[in-house]
């Protein structure tokens, strides 16, 4: 599976487009970027393509109106992720402002949702051979 690594250049346009508020953390993913409120991420970066979760109606609007692409892996895109269009990225502030209001959208899309519960650690399965203690 491919996976594209963000340029510096694109981690700060990611940056600039993530809504600035207080709860939204941005964290690293795989060589990449993702945004997140309560611990659900409503906003990702993939090589150089933004994606944001939004409401269906939302996202049919963006899908419909748009040039979108997939977002994620090309074998495997990302659920109910939409890929904003790729042509924004050479369009400079005016399509900054349109990722942006539509980062907004995802954010209070995803801001509905619960909080996401941290997953229970997996139990370690018992190593097979010899302890190291016992081994001389």
């Amino acid at each position: 599976m491919d996976m594209p690594k963000a340029s510096e250049q694109d981690k700060e346009r990611f940056r600039r487009v993530v809504p600035d508020h207080p709860d939204v953390v941005v964290k690293p993913m795989f060589g990449n970027l993702g945004a997140f409120i309560n611990g659900n991420m409503f906003a990702g970066l993939f090589g150089s393509t933004i994606g944001v979760k939004l409401s269906d109606a939302d996202r049919a609007i963006l899908e419909s109106s748009e040039r979108t692409v997939p977002f994620g892996p090309a074998e495997r895109p990302m659920g109910g992720y939409t890929g904003l269009p790729e042509v924004w990225n050479e369009e400079g502030d005016g399509d900054d402002t349109r990722a942006r209001a539509w980062a907004e959208k995802a954010l209070g899309y995803i801001a509905t949702l619960p909080p996401k519960q941290p997953k229970e650690p997996k139990a370690r399965a018992p190593r097979s051979g010899t302890p190291r203690a016992a081994a001389k």
